[in-house]
């Protein structure tokens, strides 16, 4: 099993290795997400997600894009820090940052066999939708239903008793 750290790579670099990996016979399956303050519905997503192939692959949102998303205060974790807690899920075998706002270019360049979103999607609903039948690319619902959120979270900690 490798580091957290060496899971992070450059697009171009795992775009190399994704290709190597697809000429061994391997499905490539795509999740992404902004991971901020990863909690039990992150896990069962990227569980799900690899469960649909055989390496999972994670776009993490910059912090630029997170904070558009997301609005102000956020992200409460960095890029780098967010990375590096995804990588070192055992069932993440490699982990992209990205910038865009979707991640349109990345399923261009990855070319993964699977794109798996949450349940707070549905395949109407997936923003790639439209790029990913194009490139023959399957789109997964996985993960439990969406009764988790890192707002639900933060909300909870602002909210107890402190003493």
């Amino acid at each position: 099993m490798r580091a957290a750290q060496t899971k992070i790579v450059d697009r171009e670099i795992l775009a190399e290795s994704l290709r190597a990996e697809k000429g061994r016979g391997k499905i490539i399956v795509f999740a992404n997400g902004i991971f901020d303050g990863l909690h039990v519905g992150h896990v069962r997503y990227l569980e799900a997600a690899r469960a649909e192939g055989d390496l999972l692959v994670v776009g993490i949102n910059a912090d630029a894009s997170a904070r558009i998303l997301k609005g102000p205060g956020r992200p409460i974790l960095g890029e780098q820090a967010r990375a590096t807690l995804v990588a070192a899920l055992r069932c993440v075998d490699f982990v992209v940052i990205f910038g865009e706002p979707n991640v349109e270019s990345l399923l261009e360049r990855l070319r993964p066999e699977v794109h798996a979103k949450g349940t707070d999607y549905t395949a109407e609903t997936v923003p790639e939708r439209v790029v990913a039948e194009r490139l023959g690319i399957r789109v997964a619902i996985v993960g439990d239903p969406k009764d988790h959120s890192t707002r639900a979270l933060l909300e909870s900690v602002r909210k107890a008793p402190h003493g």
